[in-house]
């Protein structure tokens, strides 16, 4: 592997915590793919990890609740061909989708008033136009 995998900041995936499970993968592969396990399952038990700050782990918890088996999340890799690169993307996305689980929420909109000016303009252009399709209707210019 290629080194620690960083969620954010200092905070990395412990190597381990990560279980690993290969199997025969479908795809590209001609006559190797019948004998080689080349997909990657990579299961991180993110309930009980003490990898992850408190906040953060409450936060991907309650994130990442419709994607979890018992409090442990699954990534499947099998687009390469080699177990090696899958492992890599296995890796690469399982930290991804943890950092964005972890990401703190957005700051909450402050609530603007649309300014006096703007909404007497409207109201201004409305009656204006209001009043170039009454004069289009009338009977009077024949």
């Amino acid at each position: 592997m290629s080194g620690p995998y960083v969620i954010r900041g200092s905070v990395s995936l412990p190597e381990a915590e990560l279980m690993w499970r290969f199997s025969r993968s479908s795809g590209p592969g001609g006559q190797h793919v019948n004998t080689s396990d080349s997909q990657v399952e990579l299961r991180f038990d993110l309930a009980r990890t003490e990898a992850l700050p408190q906040v953060w782990k409450d936060r991907a918890l309650r994130c990442l609740a419709g994607r979890l088996t018992d409090g442990v999340i699954a990534v499947r890799a099998s687009e390469h061909r080699s177990q090696w690169r899958n492992r890599e993307a296995a890796a690469v996305r399982l930290a991804a989708l943890l950092a964005q689980a972890t990401a703190p929420p957005p700051k909450p909109r402050k609530p603007t008033r649309i300014p006096r000016g703007i909404n007497e303009r409207r109201l201004r252009e409305k009656k204006q136009r209001s009043e170039t399709k009454r004069g289009r209707s009338s009977r009077d210019w024949t």
